[in-house]
Formats: structure tokens, C-alpha cells, sequence
């Protein structure tokens, strides 16, 4: 069960709780999402529209559920370029929506048509996601030799997910790397951990 923040309290189903003055509603969460370059690159979401891309595509349940029951505006992401000569974390963006149906589902011309997929019950949601920033690459190869990120989903054997969550002291280490790569110091402040 999800616990959820009204009026100032923090509630598990109908037994409520006092919220710190700092509100669970306030605190971001983190999350690693990987795009083939060549479909979408982080240079491509920076050069969209409002900087700002839908997260089409995703036909896999436990990312889908990940967009739709925890995903909140204002999340950070670690952009991941994958399936690619050398994956890694391209850049920083954010959750910039809710999710909503992805339309793609409907589309019989699109790669990610899902003919079983009903207009009244849309199985497939996604959210939008806004650049914040381009970095230096930090590969998957740089990424495994970081005691700090050992416990990262992306890093565990067999993991094919293309959303994971990741934690505030994983973000910030990941944070850490960027800079020491040669981003720029402010990247760490974009979405505080």
C-alpha cells in the first residue's frame, strides 16, 4: 500500500499520521530510464519542443506500473542511453507529467501497436519526461566499477528493466561521477537528493 500525504498527514489506508514540517509530498524520487540513442537521444529531447518528450514504447508491466502508481512531477531521471556501442547515463531530465495513455497502443502503423489493447481500458500509460541537462557519459563499464552504485538495479545480474527506481544515495553518487567526468558542479543541484 502507498502511503499518501493529505492535509499535512500521512495516511496508510484510514490510519493517519502527523507529517514533518518537511512534506513527504516534497520529496522527489529518482529513477534510471533507458532510450536507444537512435530512437530518442538525450540531445533529441533537449532539441524538442518545450524540451520535453513523451515516454512512449514501454510494454513491459512493472515499468508501465512504475510511471502510473509512482512516478510524480518533479521526479529526477537519469537519462540512460542504451543498446547502443557504449550505454550509459547521458544526461538529467525530470518527470514533467502525470502519466496518461500512451497512444502509440491504438496506432496499427507504430512499433509498439498492441492489438489487444482496448480504447475504454487503455493498458499502456507513460509520462513526459524534460531535459535538464547533457553530460558527459558515464558508461555502464565506468558505472560497475563505483562500489557506491553496487546495489543499483541496472547493475544486477539479469536486469532488463527499461525503468528503474534508484535510491537518493545512489542518485547523488551518480551525481558525484558527472562532476568528476566534467559536468558542471550545478548538476547536483537540479534535483536535490
Amino acid at each position: 500500500m502507498r502511503p499518501e500525504v493529505r492535509g499535512g498527514h500521512l495516511y496508510f489506508g484510514d490510519v493517519g499520521l502527523t507529517a514533518p514540517s518537511s512534506s513527504f509530498e516534497q520529496m522527489p524520487s529518482y529513477w534510471l530510464m533507458k532510450s536507444e540513442p537512435d530512437e530518442c537521444s538525450i540531445s533529441d529531447v533537449e532539441k524538442a519542443p518545450g524540451r520535453k518528450v513523451p515516454w512512449i514504447g514501454v510494454r513491459n508491466y512493472q515499468a508501465r506500473n512504475f510511471m502510473r502508481d509512482q512516478m510524480r512531477v518533479g521526479d529526477g531521471v537519469l537519462f540512460y542511453h542504451s543498446s547502443c556501442p557504449e550505454p550509459g547515463v547521458a544526461g538529467i531530465a525530470e518527470v514533467a507529467s502525470a502519466a496518461y495513455d500512451d497512444a502509440s497502443q491504438f496506432d496499427s502503423k507504430s512499433p509498439y501497436f498492441d492489438g489487444k489493447s482496448d480504447p475504454a481500458k487503455p493498458r499502456w500509460q507513460h509520462v513526459d519526461v524534460r531535459h535538464l541537462a547533457t553530460t558527459p557519459l558515464l558508461s555502464l563499464k565506468e558505472m560497475r566499477t563505483r562500489p557506491e552504485l553496487a546495489s543499483m538495479q541496472l547493475l544486477k545480474p539479469g536486469s532488463r528493466l527499461s525503468i528503474t527506481p534508484v535510491t537518493p544515495e545512489e542518485w547523488r553518487a551518480v551525481m558525484a561521477a558527472l562532476v568528476e567526468l566534467g559536468a558542471q558542479p550545478s548538476v547536483a543541484k537540479l534535483v536535490a537528493a
